[in-house]
């Protein structure tokens, strides 16, 4: 996966400019990957647009709701079982 591409998509999403978050995006982004990967176990290609665009708003999400509790949206969610059940194929 490319992070950096990832990076700017996820900053793109959230409307930030500047690099003052860079390293707790980033950070955010490796976790995800991670996250998907080992315990949902998709197999993520950096070349699927949507496997990016998924990555970039689920970080985003994460990002905007770390000191809340609740469910992920509906929209992400529908999009993750999509990805797992294309994955099972």
């Amino acid at each position: 996966m490319d992070e950096k591409i990832l990076l700017d998509l996820t900053k793109y999403r959230l409307g930030i400019s500047t690099n003052v978050r860079d390293a707790y995006i980033s950070a955010i982004i490796k976790a995800t990957i991670k996250e998907l990967e080992d315990e949902k176990g998709l197999k993520l290609e950096s070349k699927n647009d949507n496997h990016l665009l998924f990555i970039a708003d689920y970080c985003a999400w994460r990002y905007l709701s770390r000191d809340k509790d609740g469910a992920m949206p509906r929209d992400l969610q529908y999009r993750l079982h999509n990805l797992i059940v294309h994955n099972g194929k």
